[in-house]
């Protein structure tokens, strides 16, 4: 019976193997990874920003808590349509 070792390598050989006899594989791939970092890395940046900087942990939890609440409650009642809920004005 093979162990879970013998197992790990069986996988680590052959993806070894796949990219040395790879043509188009390798730029692919790099550009594969290109376009994650650009994704999660440079667009977070610039368009994610951080809600709830400079708020105390009380804080946060208090919001987080009362969008939850907040929107089990439109759902009970049978608006699904949240329009400008959570937008301050």
């Amino acid at each position: 019976m093979k162990t879970l070792r013998d197992i790990g390598l069986g996988f680590f050989r052959l993806y070894r193997d796949g990219f040395r006899n790879m043509t188009w594989g390798k730029p692919l791939m790099w550009l594969i990874a290109l376009k994650l970092i650009i994704l999660f890395a440079v667009l977070r940046v610039f368009f994610f920003r951080p809600t709830m900087a400079g708020l105390s942990d009380e804080e946060k939890s208090a919001c987080v808590s009362e969008r939850l609440i907040g929107d089990t409650e439109l759902r009970i009642h049978g608006n699904t349509d949240l329009g400008n809920y959570g937008n301050a004005e």
